[in-house]
Formats: C-alpha cells, sequence, structure tokens
C-alpha cells in the first residue's frame, strides 16, 4: 500500500491533529469498563477493557460488527446502564444516570405520534428549562426546526413526515437543550441513500456551527470517513474491545466529491474493510 496505514492510527487517549483542540482537563473518559451480564450459564461478557479519551467538541464514530457492544458502550454514556467494571465520566464526573447534558437520538425516531413536531421539540425543551418563559421555549423550538429545514412542517404529525423529516425532528429535540455531548445510534440506518446523504451534510454543518461532542454508532465506512474525527473500531464480541483507533486525515471543511477524488480515501477504507471483513470477519452474523 502506497500509503503506510500505521500512521493514521494513534493510542486510545492520544488527541489527534485534526481533531477539535484538547482541554485543559478531560472532557469524557471511558476507563477500564467492562460490561458483563448473568445468565443461567454463568456471566456473558459484552465488553471488556474499554478505554478511551474524548476530547470537547470531537466528532467520533463507532464501528464494527453486528454484537460487538456498540449501544451497549454509548448506552453507558447516555447513562442508561452502569459498567460492571470502570468508570465513564463527563468533566471528571462520574455518569450514574441519563441526563440533559447527554441526548441520544435513535434510529427508530422515538417521537410521540400524536404530537406535532413543534410540540415533540416543545415538550424537551420545557421539561429541562422550567424556568424559561412560554415565549423564550417557542422560540428555542422555531429556531430548531429552522435549523433542520422543517420550519413549515412545524404543525404537522410524524404520520405525516417522512423517514428523513421524522429524524430532523430528532435531531432538532435533542439539540433544542444544548447538550454537551450528542449520541447518535444509527440514526441515518433506515434512510435511504439520498436521503441519508443529506441529513449527513445536514448534520456536519450543524455540529460545525455547535460544536457539540458526538458520539455516533454507524456501519457505514463511507459515512464515518466523510463525518468523523476519529474512527473507533470494535473487535467482535463476546468480550469486544477497542482494536484500534484511527485518525481521519481530510481537512475541514469537508467536501464530500473532494474527499471521493482523493487516493487516500480508498486507501483508508480499504484499510478499514481490511480489518472488518479479514481480519475480524464476522463468522455468525
Amino acid at each position: 500500500m502506497a500509503t503506510n496505514m500505521q500512521s493514521l492510527k494513534t493510542t486510545i487517549d492520544q488527541p489527534t491533529l485534526t481533531s477539535a483542540p484538547p482541554t485543559a482537563a478531560p472532557f469524557l473518559v471511558i476507563e477500564e469498563v467492562a460490561k458483563r451480564y448473568p445468565t443461567p450459564k454463568g456471566v456473558y461478557p459484552v465488553l471488556e477493557n474499554i478505554n478511551l479519551t474524548v476530547n470537547a467538541g470531537e466528532f467520533v464514530c463507532i464501528i464494527g460488527h453486528s454484537g460487538c457492544g456498540k449501544t451497549t458502550l454509548l448506552n453507558m454514556v447516555a447513562g442508561f446502564s452502569q459498567p460492571t467494571i470502570g468508570t465513564v465520566t463527563l468533566h471528571g464526573n462520574q455518569i450514574t444516570q441519563p441526563g440533559p447534558d447527554r441526548m441520544v437520538v435513535f434510529q427508530g425516531y422515538a417521537l410521540l405520534p400524536w404530537l406535532t413536531a413543534f410540540e415533540n421539540i416543545y415538550l424537551g425543551v420545557d421539561s429541562v428549562y422550567p424556568k424559561k418563559s412560554e415565549a423564550e421555549k417557542r422560540q428555542i423550538v422555531r429556531e430548531h426546526l429552522a435549523m433542520v429545514g422543517l420550519a413549515e412542517a412545524a404543525n404537522k404529525k410524524p404520520p405525516q413526515l417522512s423517514g428523513g423529516m421524522r429524524q430532523r425532528v430528532a435531531i432538532a429535540r435533542a439539540l433544542a437543550i444544548r447538550p454537551e455531548v450528542l449520541i447518535l445510534d444509527e440514526p441515518f440506518g433506515a434512510l435511504d441513500a439520498i436521503t441519508k446523504e443529506e441529513l449527513q451534510e445536514e448534520l456536519l454543518k450543524i455540529w460545525t456551527d455547535h460544536r457539540c461532542t458526538v458520539l455516533m454508532i454507524t456501519h457505514d465506512i463511507d459515512e464515518a470517513m466523510f463525518l468523523a474525527d476519529r474512527l473507533v473500531m470494535m473487535t467482535n464480541g463476546p468480550a469486544a474491545t477497542i482494536g484500534e483507533v484511527i485518525d481521519i486525515p481530510f481537512p475541514r471543511p469537508r467536501d464530500r466529491a473532494r474527499i471521493m477524488e482523493d487516493p487516500e480515501f480508498y486507501n483508508l477504507r480499504n484499510y478499514i474493510l481490511d480489518y472488518l471483513y479479514n481480519r475480524f470477519a464476522h463468522d455468525v452474523d
């Protein structure tokens, strides 16, 4: 291979040249984390020896085969579950429960179908900011609907919206409360290719403008290479761990067409494919 792929690797705790500048203190730290579940046949280890430091403002994608614990890992960052061993900390404080500083966008939208797009977002804003005036809360909702291009669809309910529009509402709802960490669990996995690319562009623009920290699960290598500062590649489960962390070397702002004309794109893509389908091929899906 013309490019030395080894130079694209980084140690788990080492910030990259393409990432946001490191803060004075660690931002999000996953340290010696394991997740194990008791079963009638004994303990089942989902994750083992997970160590990862994420800088404020970074966009990190996590990729790996089904069953490697990607969602389990992000659930611990979200506070939905706790590590069996180890700690997950934000600003040095251990995460023990969900909070408005960490918002999750799921693949399945998770919108209330009897509420309008406006009302779905308002519900979250009202819950997190009960002391704000009605006018302030409604303005926040309007701003975020406009941010995702849905100002004209504010009064439509989820069944009246396309899949891409529903996901835009879910993203707007998450961002409306200004989380420090945005957690995305395959948010575009159920969308057609054109809509997926449109939302990737939209997400990248929003992230560039607001620079919250993003942790995103994806099975799409091209998506990860377009969006991320770093790509975390998991080994197979059970007892999955972080196999490699790769710097995505393309400068920002990113242009999809320009990136895909770069020979480095295909070198890196082939390296990731080799990791997933040769070095860590999934025997049983």
